[in-house]
């Protein structure tokens, strides 16, 4: 049976409390997002993310010196698997806005595309594996 190296992470937010001086809402988290210095930091271990795997490699300890293989998406961190769909939605939807014509010749085309990633956009909600042939375009 083959052994695989897996590397998991999850995401510890970090927060600081400063205090800025700014005419509005705006200009004040302008400048606390600018800020740089992190060194009053806490870590907030209630809120840490979801256990996600964020690297795999063929055989025992073989991390970084083999070439990593490509990690199924539904193993990947959520918020990343939306982010990562989301062109793809976007892509679709640009094309189906401009159609001028429900019968336009290349509607066919763009249909089973856009059925495609609304499946794989559910399962991702979902937290479950993207459906089979969910790769839109």
């Amino acid at each position: 049976m083959p052994l695989f190296t897996i590397e998991t992470a999850y995401s510890l937010p970090a927060y600081r409390h400063c205090i800025y001086e700014a005419d509005t809402i705006d200009q004040a988290c302008r400048l606390a997002v600018e800020d740089d210095d992190w060194s009053d930091q806490k870590l907030d271990y209630e809120t840490a993310g979801e256990t996600y795997v964020s690297g795999i490699w063929r055989g025992k300890g073989a991390p970084y010196e083999a070439p990593a293989l490509a990690i199924p998406s539904q193993f990947g961190e959520t918020l990343r698997r939306k982010a990562d769909h989301f062109e793809t939605l976007l892509g679709i939807l640009k094309v189906l806005a401009h159609v001028p014509d429900l019968s336009a010749p290349k509607l066919p085309f763009w249909v089973p595309r856009a059925q495609s990633a609304i499946a794989k956009a559910e399962a991702i909600l979902a937290g479950a594996p993207d459906p089979q042939g969910a790769n839109p375009l």
